[in-house]
């Protein structure tokens, strides 16, 4: 392991103080808020950002991916959409990471077109300005990473491995070498 970014105590904080902030946001809400988890990197996130949001809300998921290995290939693959109703409703979608923004303004686009949501706001743990190719700004975030640093854990994968850990770390040159074996 080169670099611990975030801690399991900085993770917890985070989670915490995006939770007031939705909760804040919502509070006078006629109708629950709709939380959706970008699958699969923003599950560890999403589920304990849920575990301090302390309102009611519906929670659904998207699986869509621009990344192979540790390059985004710049085209979005949505292989998951949601199935809940969410017209006229306040929707946050729930990010591990927004890097490009490519995947993200994606969504983001795809919703307002088919759904059309009363609102739409994007929460992610991780601000990775340093590689945005579109202009696209996050509206509740954790950390602004302003290098160009391939992240690892509590949800970040490198080819579906080590999502498992509970802080988020870059990986050394051995330890993307023993995931390609790993991987095989």
């Amino acid at each position: 392991m080169k670099e611990i970014i975030l801690s399991t105590e900085d993770i917890q904080t985070i989670c915490k103080e995006i939770a007031l902030k939705l909760k804040d946001r919502f509070k006078d809400n006629e109708t629950a808020p709709v939380f959706i988890g970008v699958l699969n990197g923003a599950t560890p996130f999403f589920m304990d950002l849920l575990k301090y949001y302390d309102g009611v809300c519906k929670i659904d998921f998207m699986q869509a991916s621009s990344y192979s290995g540790t390059n985004s290939t710049g085209v979005i693959h949505l292989s998951k959409d949601i199935s809940e109703d969410i017209k006229n409703k306040d929707v946050v979608l729930i990010e591990d990471v927004v890097d490009t923004g490519l995947t993200i303004n994606y969504l983001k686009q795809y919703i307002q077109i088919k759904y059309q949501p009363k609102s739409i706001s994007v929460a992610c743990l991780v601000d990775k300005k340093a590689l945005r190719r579109v202009d696209f700004d996050v509206d509740y975030y954790g950390y602004i990473l302003r290098d160009n640093k391939f992240l690892i854990g509590y949800g970040l994968d490198y080819k579906g491995l080590a999502r498992n850990y509970n802080y988020i770390f870059v990986p050394d040159v051995e330890e993307i070498e023993y995931w390609d074996k790993m991987s095989k």
